[in-house]
């Protein structure tokens, strides 16, 4: 059996190791990877991106026994992860071969020059790579700066989730979010941003929302961001360390509403942790700020390592891999990639989108505007103002 993760740490449930085999189809030809024997691929998972591509890689494993042997999987929390491999760099060894992750840890990576390059220097192992992204998901790849390659896309947020029963004036404005913070103190409650994509993505939407002027630095651009923030922070009681907790927190009863992002709505619905009758908002004239997942490769492997890893990578972006990152919703929709319908999905994912999924997303993410997430640098700032300014002494 298989555990799906709702996030890093927290909730998960089993479902079948089958689940996944009759979509796999494609054998790989690992040129270039040859090696005396096959090796343990260890992989760290920081952005609870197993919950999409576990199955395929393990696959990748099975077809590829004269490679492979076997693959550990590890799970972190994405603030740890970049120091971690820094120390183990300056000790000169490298125990992790591949890792997952959101845009919070690549960006803190590129920052202190951890990942291996990737493009152009290995671009002929991903032929047309950015051709064959979808149109929307294309520039997501751009924040690697050639040392990731994207895995999985989402067009996540900011949105608001709520409960029904609780919340019967839905707030419209960000005006109207802190007007209701306040006067429902400590019933409004979001994860530190480091941490979190819900977190992060309400972060970096609220200067399009306020009309701050340059939603691009966080630094000189945010006033009106940071002055909001610190005054919803007088009406919210601490701020979870991760996703998981706030949504349990939600499903409990124990606060109305958060902050969310497409998948974050859909997956903690379906697994049962959150009700399946709360509710999803937009705030008006809101702007998507896009998410994905990404691949990178600490430096210091072995060139047969490398090899190896960079075979597995090409395979998560076939058309039979991508179809799994449907999965239960949690990174909705998943695909990175063309021609990945949800009709190529396993039955089971179709099932739950079918079941869970919002009609009214189709036709926001067609009408809003998209923007990107920050760039590394101005990432790494913005999570440490807010940390210091915003989450200090009510982070837990």
């Amino acid at each position: 059996m298989k555990i799906t993760c709702l996030s890093q740490i927290r909730f998960c449930s089993l479902r079948a190791a089958g689940f996944i085999a009759a979509a796999i189809g494609l054998s790989v030809v690992a040129a270039g990877a040859a090696q005396a024997q096959p090796v343990t691929l260890n992989v760290v998972d920081v952005a609870g991106n197993l919950a999409l591509t576990q199955d395929a890689l393990e696959a990748f494993a099975a077809k590829n026994p004269t490679l492979v042997s076997r693959i550990t999987f590890t799970k972190a929390p994405a603030p740890e992860l970049p120091g971690k491999i820094r120390a183990m760099q300056a000790a000169g060894r490298t125990d992790i071969d591949l890792v997952l992750t959101g845009t919070d840890a690549l960006a803190a990576g590129i920052a202190l020059n951890l990942w291996e390059p990737l493009l152009p220097a290995q671009a002929a192992k991903f032929p047309g790579l950015l051709d064959n992204y979808l149109p929307s998901a294309r520039k997501m790849q751009d924040l690697s700066n050639g040392q990731g390659i994207m895995v999985t896309y989402m067009p996540a947020g900011p949105l608001l989730e709520y409960n029904p029963d609780k919340v019967k004036v839905v707030p419209k404005t960000p005006a109207e979010l802190l007007s209701w913070c306040k006067a429902n103190p400590n019933k409004l409650i979001y994860a530190r941003p480091a941490n979190s994509g819900p977190g992060r993505t309400f972060l970096m939407g609220l200067p399009y929302l306020l009309g701050d002027k340059n939603p691009k630095d966080p630094m000189a651009g945010w006033d009106k961001t940071w002055a909001y923030l610190k005054e919803l922070n007088s009406c919210i009681e601490y701020y979870p360390t991760g996703t998981g907790a706030v949504m349990k927190e939600l499903g409990e009863g124990s606060r109305d509403m958060t902050v969310t992002v497409t998948g974050w709505d859909i997956n903690p619905r379906a697994l049962g942790v959150v009700p399946k009758s709360f509710k999803v908002a937009q705030l008006n004239g809101f702007t998507w700020v896009n998410d994905a997942h990404y691949m990178v490769m600490p430096k210091g492997l072995s060139p047969a390592r490398q090899a190896v890893v960079l075979d597995l990578m090409a395979f998560m972006l076939k058309p039979e891999q991508q179809a799994l990152t449907y999965d239960a919703g949690y990174f909705y929709p998943g695909p990175a990639v063309k021609n990945v319908p949800l009709s190529a999905a396993p039955q089971k994912s179709q099932d739950v989108i079918k079941e869970f999924g919002r009609p009214e997303y189709a036709d926001w993410i067609a009408k809003q505007p998209h923007a990107q997430p920050l760039e590394d640098k101005a990432m790494v700032a913005a999570f440490k103002k807010w940390d210091q300014e915003i989450g200090s002494g009510k982070a837990k």
